[in-house]
């Protein structure tokens, strides 16, 4: 298992290379810079255009800032200086990822808690009222779009009584020390962030489970241990145990699609986290952070691989053995 998982985390040095190669190649083919959105302003001379162009290196050739980005990273771990902010870009990425990954990881628990229990309920009753009437709910949540969800939520909340909706908390606790008030703020706004964000692939994992569930349930194996007059419900647990393997399989997707695909909805709902920051560094051209946050994307996804390729071969003896 360790030689599996130094393996991995080495594969990754060449990939992270790669993949910052990739990153800064696209954010150079970007029209224009940083500086471009003041040259229509009269207010700038050509002159203060060529000082501040010089000023934040855009006048040096992309091999070369892409050089010095990378040596910034290695020695110091300095991601570059975001352009729009006058800040470290480490500074502005650290300050989000504590929301980032905590909305993100508890997005794809609650996706779990209930995307399984549907799938498990759908397949040992198939093409019964309730499986199809969950079918339809599953699907309905796809297809209504993340930001208009949140919309609608939101109108909901204001007309049950809300007075604070969107955000993380009310405006009194906003910067206020943590207290069991706070704490209780932050849950009733915490909820439509989870239920927004987790609606959108709670169908594809219900037909994932759904599918597995009925695969197995109708495989050999399954019939001789009724066969040799096993109960049904361990039977059924049986079942549960082999369906989830290729779930866990599909975790390791889940942190980067929920990161990169709710970026409207991270701006509907006021959230706190990179998605906005991210929109708002591509419209500005401020190359470094969006540099940093496609590198972090690609990171999340090899560590989430790995975490559930080590998840499934402690759930099944028979990857661990292989």
């Amino acid at each position: 298992m360790w030689s599996f998982v130094t393996r991995r985390l080495l594969i990754m040095i060449p990939m992270m290379i790669m993949i910052s190669i990739i990153c800064f190649t696209l954010t150079e083919l970007q029209p224009g810079d940083f500086v471009t959105q003041y040259m229509n302003n009269p207010r700038v001379s050509p002159e203060q255009i060529v000082e501040l162009r010089e000023k934040l290196g855009l006048d040096k050739s992309p091999v070369e800032r892409y050089l010095i980005w990378v040596k910034g990273i290695v020695t110091k771990g300095d991601f570059g200086y975001s352009f729009a902010y006058k800040r470290p870009v480490g500074e502005l990425i650290w300050e989000r990822m504590g929301w980032t990954i905590s909305i993100a990881l508890l997005t794809v628990l609650f996706q779990w808690l209930i995307s399984i229990p549907i799938g498990i309920y759908s397949a040992l009753h198939p093409y019964s009222v309730g499986d199809y009437s969950l079918t339809v709910l599953g699907f309905l949540g796809l297809s209504i779009p993340n930001f208009f969800l949140a919309l609608f939520l939101m109108w909901v909340s204001l007309k049950a009584g809300a007075t604070s909706v969107g955000g993380i908390f009310s405006t009194q606790y906003i910067g206020a020390p943590w207290s069991w008030a706070k704490f209780l703020d932050m849950l009733s706004h915490l909820w439509l962030p989870l239920v927004v964000v987790g609606t959108g692939g709670l169908a594809g994992l219900m037909r994932v489970m759904r599918g597995n569930m009925l695969d197995i349930t109708g495989s050999p194996f399954i019939t001789s241990l009724r066969a040799r007059g096993l109960k049904e419900k361990s039977v059924k647990q049986h079942a549960v145990k082999n369906a989830v393997n290729p779930m866990v399989s599909i975790a390791g997707m889940q942190l980067p699609e929920i990161f990169s695909g709710t970026i409207i909805t991270a701006i509907v709902l006021n959230l706190p986290t990179m998605g906005p920051f991210f929109y708002n560094a591509l419209l500005n051209h401020d190359q470094y952070l969006v540099m940093t946050f496609l590198m972090f994307i690609a990171f999340i996804t090899q560590i989430g691989n790995l975490l559930s390729d080590i998840a499934l071969a402690l759930l099944d003896p028979r990857i661990r053995i292989s």
